[in-house]
């Protein structure tokens, strides 16, 4: 590797290797993170073990409650068909009773039996043997049967009636429920009221469904009205409620079961082996990806290199970079190949440079030990000097220099962008020589333009020369000597010489704007612009029966113009106008009006208005109204606007032409009005 890569490629090699240290710390922020993911899953897996736990209990809790609640259902099932067999023949009353008292036998939840007629009068009864006789109902408890049979006889069905406290003998009792089941046959042939105790209904759960566990039966709003069983202690209580759908006196089954808390010691040795055997899988997942990582930044610092390698050897600029002393440590093949000497010639000399011309030597040594001391601005903009190659030729360059500051802000030296200014100047000089060409070119193109606007121009006056001189020599000889018409012959001179000197003056106006001189501009009266051509306006309005309106009021400011070509634009819109008027039907007016605009920029501007009673102007037409040599008229030459145009533009104005209502067009320009 040459020494002029040498400097690159080192540097490119330290700050890869700086960032594999910067990378250290990451890493031990990883392990430390790491950590406390350990740490957490490890309490994670606890939680959710403990949480699993308890969920099975409160699973089983719910499975032992829907099991009770079904086995309550069914049972209550069974007991509506028991009375429904005993209702089946009521017959005699007493053996209605003695049937009665043989099913009391085997339902140990009944406290006693009644027959009653659809009236609800009591027909026959019967008391359970294994508990003490209930006492009379009392007002409520016969109200809330009356609306049970009521409710069952509507709907066909067994209802149960709302419980309710009894007071038995020795002082106890219990809740009490009435169930009332319609005896049909035929028709209502009464009811069969069978009056269940909460207690023994509880009773009839399976022994597998109470044990360590208490069962009860609560009201909707939880007010509990039996109790079955007792839960075991412990330091959680499991509640589960089942709703226990009765006909006429819903009520819910409450099952409540207290379990000790789950053990943690199995739990976190279950944990801590899961989350061993994770973080190891997590470290070798980790090795594996630095391994990665470091192939990966070796790989991509070698192609880095590379591809600095083949960009500084690409570049068209020159490279240089100087230490803090001004001796030089690095150069590009741009730069040795733009001074002509190898990278070893270069490389650690100093003041005086081999490239400094030699009669300059002293004071770019000067100007670099100003730089060095860093008592000049630093060039960004650029600095514009000259270099020498080895074969003694100059050459221009402009150089772009910066300082040189390392990963931890240190100043080492100064880093110089070197461009070949030689390519520029040539292209500078072949664009002057190419822009004089264009100006000469140009200048031809003016002259062949004003060529054009002589012959163009010159028409008009010489046509009147022409006409004037005619009527001369006709009246001389229609009335030779007589001193009548001396007067008319002087006037039709005048008139030939004015015109041959307004002729005069375009000539010369033509001449000094070929030669790149200023034309003569002067303050002039719009009125004298406007009564130097008028006489020409009328004398063609005449010979088309046109009628020439003017109107220019007597205090307007003067304008700063030309005459001469001023007043050759008023003549040539004037002359168009009335040859548009010249086939047009209805009253034939050319309007020539001057106003004053607003005031631009604080100067006050005249608009100078010609405008016709024609056809007016078609779009298709008007698209190219300004083109030089268009033109509608067979004998044109379609310069005449263009011409008007240019002489306004020169003058600082606009020329722009309107349709007039209700027919006609209106051509209008702007000159600025005189200072002072």
């Amino acid at each position: 590797m040459s020494s002029s890569a040498a400097a690159p490629l080192d540097a490119g090699i330290g700050a890869a290797l700086r960032r594999l240290r910067a990378g250290a710390w990451r890493r031990h922020l990883l392990w430390g993170v790491l950590s406390l993911v350990v740490l957490g899953l490890l309490a994670i897996l606890v939680w959710l073990a403990r949480g699993h736990e308890i969920e099975q209990v409160q699973r089983a809790l719910e499975r032992d409650s829907a099991d009770a609640t079904q086995v309550l259902r069914e049972r209550l099932a069974r007991n509506v068909q028991d009375l429904h067999g005993l209702g089946s023949a009521p017959g005699d009353p007493a053996a209605w009773a003695g049937s009665a008292a043989r099913l009391l036998d085997s339902h140990r939840e009944w406290l006693r039996l009644q027959w009653r007629d659809p009236a609800l009068a009591l027909r026959a009864e019967a008391d359970s043997p294994f508990h003490a006789p209930l006492p009379p109902d009392g007002p409520a408890a016969a109200s809330d049967l009356e609306r049970a049979c009521a409710q069952a006889r509507a709907q066909g069905e067994p209802i149960y009636a709302p419980s309710s406290f009894v007071l038995r003998g020795g002082g106890l009792g219990g809740e009490v429920m009435t169930l009332c089941a319609p005896l049909r046959g035929t028709s209502l042939q009464g009811f069969v009221v069978a009056s269940y105790t909460l207690d023994e209904l509880l009773r009839l759960l399976p022994a597998e469904l109470t044990r360590g566990q208490s069962v009860a039966l609560t009201e909707l709003d939880g007010t509990r009205l039996a109790v079955h069983g007792t839960p075991r202690r412990g330091a959680r209580l499991f509640v589960v409620q089942q709703p226990l759908e009765l006909a006429g006196a819903p009520m819910l089954l409450r099952l409540e079961g207290a379990r000790p808390l789950p053990d943690v010691f199995p739990n976190v040795l279950t944990a801590l082996v899961t989350g061993l055997s994770m973080a190891l899988i997590t470290v070798l997942l980790l090795l594996a990806r630095d391994f990665r990582r470091r192939q990966q930044a070796e790989a991509e610092l070698a192609e880095a290199l590379a591809f600095r390698k083949a960009m500084e050897d690409s570049l068209i600029t020159g490279l240089r970079a100087r230490d803090l002393q001004g001796r030089i440590t690095y150069v590009n093949p741009a730069f040795c190949a733009m001074v002509g000497c190898a990278p070893q010639e270069l490389i650690g000399q100093s003041v005086p440079a081999p490239y400094w011309p030699p009669e300059r030597a002293q004071e770019y040594g000067k100007r670099q030990a100003l730089r060095l001391a860093g008592q000049t601005p630093v060039a960004r903009e650029g600095v514009e000097t000259e270099f020498v190659r080895k074969d003694g030729t100059h050459f221009p360059v402009l150089i772009f220099e910066t300082p040189l500051i390392t990963a931890q802000g240190q100043h080492t030296g100064w880093m110089s962008a070197v461009v070949d200014m030689s390519a520029q100047r040539r292209a500078e000089e072949a664009s002057r020589a190419s822009q004089e060409r264009l100006q000469a070119s140009a200048r031809l193109a003016t002259v062949g333009e004003m060529a054009s606007l002589m012959s163009h121009e010159l028409n008009q006056p010489l046509a009147v020369i022409a006409s004037y001189a005619n009527g001369s020599l006709n009246l001389l000889q229609a009335a030779a000597g007589e001193q009548a018409h001396a007067r008319e012959l002087r006037t039709a001179l005048e008139r030939i010489a004015e015109q041959a000197g307004r002729a005069g003056k375009v000539i010369h106006s033509v001449r000094d704007l070929v030669r790149e001189r200023s034309t003569a501009r002067q303050a002039v009266a719009p009125q004298a612009l406007v009564d130097t051509v008028l006489p020409l306006v009328q004398l063609q309005a005449r010979k088309l029966g046109a009628r020439v309106q003017v109107d220019v009021a007597p205090d307007l400011p003067a304008v700063w113009c030309e005459p001469t070509m001023i007043e050759q634009v008023l003549l040539n819109l004037a002359r168009n106008g009335l040859q548009a008027m010249a086939e047009a039907l209805g009253a034939r007016v050319l309007s020539l009006q001057v106003r004053v605009l607003a005031p631009a920029a604080g100067q006050a501007v005249l608009e100078f208005r010609v405008a016709d009673t024609g056809e007016g102007i078609d779009d298709a037409v008007a698209e190219h109204l300004f083109t030089p040599f268009f033109t509608t008229k067979p004998e044109g030459m379609g310069l005449g606007l263009s011409l008007c145009r240019t002489v306004i533009e020169q003058h600082g104005g606009t020329l722009r032409h309107a349709t007039q209502a209700p027919r006609g067009t209106v051509f209008s320009f702007t000159l600025a009005a005189a200072v002072g």
